[in-house]
């Protein structure tokens, strides 16, 4: 129910053939353009801090500009970007508009290869040099590299070092800039080996030029850029001669998509966004697969190459939960199954009393799961009905029949998106306040006081809106009992692969979890899980081992969904409450593919995952826990 900033979206466009082909084909050379505006629409669900394009054109003429860039912060970034580049067209005639090769010579954003972000940050570092794509500008053609990402990297620290000792100065501390730093570094010493063999051959002046251009091995570029990093990833990116590519991280975190035809080569981070955008079947659309790079040499050549062996098969599981569109065939029917599988649960909850329990969802990203509860609710009913009628046993009259029959699963809209908080209102009594009218609901939607309500949620992760919001103006309808389900497992480790959970004192189960501990005085586990932590710093990463989960171990789930329910409870409210998590077998029952499931059991996909969660703990126990004065 808490908005989460999470990984970024995507976008790459190449065109196979000459600007020619598409103005007579679909009418417009603007082609790639608008297909990128339609493909960062559609990812709109991805970033709304900031969004940036980039193109370059190919055989431009030396003093024309070649490479474009646009950017932009805020929720509005697209149309702002779009209608600053759209806006740079309208002083020219519409027949200089339709002459392509005037169009090719003199006006921007008229290439053949284009890139598209938008941005969340998950470092909370604003401004627009922030924004993607990066650039990195030379007067070799070859050695400009423009850069874009879907990441977050774990080790930043360990790679800036190497730069450094190496006798680079990176401008700027983050993963993205000095990705942009080593991998321009990379593609420096690659175009310079081009350059060796091409005085070899004996090529002189341009000559060398278009050698070095025609021989670029962007593969090369990536296996000696790429192999030290962890983190989860899709990165992209454009060179000023030509070249296009996007990798995958080897352990198959973050993912990407692409279509290839005679007429285009297109990536993005989701693959609904490329059958609306392009009108393409499912089967159509292949998944980059862990540690490959999608490449299209400047001549056009496309291949897919295995640059990084895979290190594992850790797809993110709560991609697939929360954050993707929910218009993919295989996520929403994954999404149904998470719902449908909390059935026998939530019907123990209200003592399988279906005549007097109503089934809700909030918020919309919910609602698919929603459909599968309702459809084992539905199943639940029918079998009812017959055990009904065969108990009877005779022939049953009309009446009975229709008594019968008329059993149904009820559910209603309840609760309502109603206001946005802004962030200009800072006094914390006033925030509280307003963040309990977030929501509204449907009056009389529910049998007063003979109503179970049922609201089912994608996850839940601080509890904030719970507390300050649903709980209270749901109990307005005085149900029966309230229940509140989570078609995800419990939260209980942070994320450093792209999404914005970093601290383990922002779950609701890890703040649970804890106070558990202290009332039932296990205050030595506390002790040892902070040495224990200490102590796996000090090893290298690879031979770490994840201490924090040891802090669950002597509760069960029940235990610390009570606490939770306990924490979470205004203090007017009566009702009584309930909470149902998805187990983490039916995460995998639900998800298969999908096997990232870190946030709910603690098991990273790689070391660096590993070692900030136990920094995590001694931080929280450091800070939020003051150590010193418990101990």
């Amino acid at each position: 129910m808490e908005p989460l900033k999470h990984e970024c979206g995507i976008a790459l466009i190449r065109l196979l053939k000459p600007l020619e082909y598409y103005h007579q084909k679909y009418g417009t050379w603007m082609y790639a353009l608008n297909k990128l505006y339609l493909m960062m629409e559609k990812e709109h669900n991805r970033g709304q801090e900031g969004a940036g394009i980039a193109c370059v054109k190919l055989g431009a003429q030396p003093g024309n500009e070649y490479m474009f860039r646009e950017r932009a912060e805020g929720k509005d970034a697209i149309q702002n970007i779009f209608s600053s580049v759209y806006s740079q067209y309208k002083d020219f005639s519409q027949e200089r508009l339709n002459d392509i090769e005037y169009v090719k010579e003199n006006l921007p954003f008229a290439g053949e290869l284009y890139m598209g972000h938008l941005r969340y940050s998950t470092t909370g570092k604003k401004g627009i040099r922030f924004v993607h794509p990066f650039l990195r500008r030379n007067n070799w053609k070859a050695k400009n590299l423009c850069l874009c990402g879907n990441f977050n990297m774990t080790n930043i620290e360990e790679v800036f070092e190497r730069l450094t000792r190496q006798g680079q100065f990176p401008r700027i501390y983050s993963d993205s800039y000095i990705m942009l730093e080593l991998m321009g570094h990379r593609l420096d010493r690659e175009v310079e080996r081009n350059f060796v063999e091409a005085q070899e051959r004996g090529l002189k002046d341009t000559e060398i030029t278009h050698y070095i251009e025609d021989h670029v091995e962007m593969a090369n570029v990536l296996k000696t850029s790429m192999e030290n990093f962890d983190g989860g990833y899709v990165v992209c990116g454009l060179t000023g001669s030509g070249e296009m590519f996007s990798i995958r991280d080897p352990w198959a975190i973050r993912p990407a998509y692409y279509y290839r035809n005679d007429e285009i080569v297109v990536v993005a981070s989701e693959r609904p966004v490329l059958q609306t955008t392009f009108e393409l079947e499912c089967e159509d659309i292949q998944e980059l697969r862990p540690g490959c790079a999608l490449l299209v040499k400047r001549s056009g050549e496309c291949e897919v190459k295995q640059i990084l062996d895979q290190k594992g098969d850790s797809a993110c599981s709560f991609e697939r939960i929360y954050f993707s569109r929910g218009s993919d065939k295989d996520i929403y029917l994954e999404r149904k199954k998470l719902g449908e599988q909390l059935t026998q649960l939530v019907l123990a909850s209200v003592d399988n009393d279906t005549e007097h329990t109503v089934l809700s969802f909030v918020p919309n990203t919910a609602e698919v799961a929603f459909y599968g509860l309702l459809e084992g609710f539905r199943k639940f009913v029918h079998e009812k009905k017959i055990q009904a009628i065969l108990d009877l046993g005779h022939t049953p009259t009309h009446e009975e029949l229709d008594k019968i029959l008329s059993l149904s699963v009820r559910s209603e809209k309840v609760a309502w998106k109603d206001i946005k908080l802004r962030t200009f209102i800072t006094e914390s009594k006033s925030r509280n306040d307003l963040a309990s009218h977030v929501y509204d609901i449907t009056y009389g939607s529910i049998e007063p006081y003979m109503d179970n309500l049922v609201i089912i949620d994608d996850s839940i992760v601080r509890g904030t809106t719970l507390k300050e919001s649903i709980i209270r103006i749901l109990d307005r309808l005085h149900p029966k009992k309230i229940v509140v389900v989570s078609s995800a497992p419990q939260i209980r480790y942070p994320d450093y692969y792209g999404i914005d959970m970093p601290r383990l004192e922002e779950f609701c189960a890890f703040r649970a979890t804890m106070e558990l501990l202290k009332e039932r005085g296990l205050y030595q586990l506390i002790d040892d899980t902070y040495h224990n932590c200490q102590q796996e710093l000090l090893k290298p990463k690879s031979e770490m081992r994840n201490c924090v989960r040891d802090v669950y171990r002597p509760f069960s789930i029940e235990d610390i969904n009570k606490k939770i329910v306990e924490m979470l409870r205004p203090a007017d409210v009566t009702t009584p409450i309930d909470l149902v998590f998805q187990s983490v077998e039916g995460l995998h029952k639900a998800i298969p593919e999908h096997k990232g499931d870190w946030y709910f059991t603690g098991k990273y996909p790689t070391p660096g995952g590993t070692k900030l969660c136990n920094q995590a703990f001694v931080n929280y126990m450091e800070r939020v826990y003051q150590y010193e004065q418990k101990f």
